[in-house]
């Protein structure tokens, strides 16, 4: 007992010696704002998506959230983190930490590190460690076979959170601003209540001439990788989905994405829609519910959108749209790796006067017929 308690007490030490100095400076100078912070996380995203490593990200939440609380815990990241270590404060109170070139168990190790110098038991923060990229593994500390993260768990204690896969995407996500949001219940509640007697016509002429529902409900990725029920009229046959993995030698469109011009599982009503665009009307109601925008990224299907590389699922940075770039200038006539080119230009870029535009431009975009359906 007395060799594994010494070097835990030593440790100890040295980091409660470490933060006899939070006092000389304070926490403002250590911790990034929450801009900042974001911005410095994007990056470190861009370049792992370029070099390949891996970017952990130790979110912790003291206990108490007071100003001298702050100060305090920012000393313990002061005399604990790496140079290349960047930490901020996020504006919902959690301290956010990049840990560049770290797997999930350095990034655990910093947690139980930084928690020693909290009495054990709720005082402690509770942290929660997002990996970038994602490997579709979670760490679990309910796992007897791996001691190293059973030592972590008991440092931290019921402090520790665990995230479900996936959720580093939602922390790079931008937030909805209210001018888009505004514009998108004014214009789905418009949009849904000018299509409804179209969809009613449409709707019979589906039932009419194919069995099977008149609408097509399909799971895709949105906003911070978030999965959501997307609403169609139904364009194909009741057996499209089993019979599109024969089609993909044939998809005109390269990438992950799944495009063909003349698709064998459309139907004669569905290639009518398809050609008008009218199978996307029901989509305004995913605007009203809030999981899809006006303008934004087109959404993929969750097992397209899970297969894009790294660069291009920041492209879930923000709320996927009806109509975008792509939609209304080069559909069907550039690569896959283009087409998410223009949809990180217009997340970077994003404006009212440029939804506007693109809103402007749809109309005449559907009238020129441009791209595959």
């Amino acid at each position: 007992m007395t060799q594994k308690t010494e070097p835990d007490t030593t440790k100890l030490r040295r980091l409660h010696a470490s933060v006899l100095r939070w006092h000389r400076t304070p926490a403002c100078d250590f911790l990034l704002g929450d801009e900042d912070i974001r911005f410095a996380a994007d990056c470190e995203r861009m370049r792992v998506d370029r070099n390949g490593s891996v970017l952990s990200l130790l979110l912790v939440r003291l206990h108490e959230q007071l100003p001298e609380d702050v100060d305090f815990f920012a000393r313990v990241l002061e005399g604990r983190l790496r140079v290349t270590d960047t930490p901020g404060l996020l504006n919902d109170g959690r301290i956010a930490i990049l840990l560049p070139d770290t797997a999930a168990e350095g990034a655990w190790k910093v947690a139980a590190d930084i928690s020693e110098v909290f009495p054990p038991g709720p005082s402690r923060p509770e942290c929660e460690v997002l990996v970038y990229p994602n490997q579709g593994v979670g760490h679990n500390h309910d796992q007897s076979d791996e001691p190293a993260q059973e030592s972590e768990k008991k440092v931290v204690g019921s402090r520790v959170k665990n995230g479900p896969v996936g959720t580093e995407e939602f922390f790079f996500a931008k937030p909805h601003p209210l001018w888009k949001r505004s514009l998108d219940v004014l214009g789905g509640s418009v949009g849904l209540l000018a299509s409804l007697p179209i969809l009613a016509v449409a709707a019979v002429m589906v039932k009419a001439t194919s069995p099977g529902p008149a609408f097509f409900q399909q799971l895709r990725e949105g906003h911070g990788g978030k999965q959501f029920t997307m609403w169609k009229l139904r364009t194909m046959l009741l057996d499209a989905e089993k019979n599109k993995q024969g089609l993909r030698e044939f998809s005109q469109q390269d990438g992950p994405a799944f495009k063909m011009e003349r698709d064998p599982r459309t139907t004669a009503v569905g290639r009518f829609l398809r050609w008008t665009s009218m199978d996307e009307l029901p989509q305004f109601w995913n605007v009203l519910k809030g999981e899809m925008s006006l303008v934004g990224p087109r959404p993929l299907p969750v097992e397209e959108s899970t297969a894009c590389e790294g660069w291009h699922r920041r492209r879930l940075q923000v709320l996927p749209g009806m109509t975008c770039t792509w939609q209304v200038c080069e559909r069907g006539n550039v690569s896959f790796d283009e087409w998410v080119r223009m949809d990180l230009r217009y997340a970077k870029k994003h404006s009212l006067l440029e939804d506007m535009r693109l809103l402007i431009m749809t109309l005449p975009s559907l009238l020129m017929q441009r791209g595959m359906r």
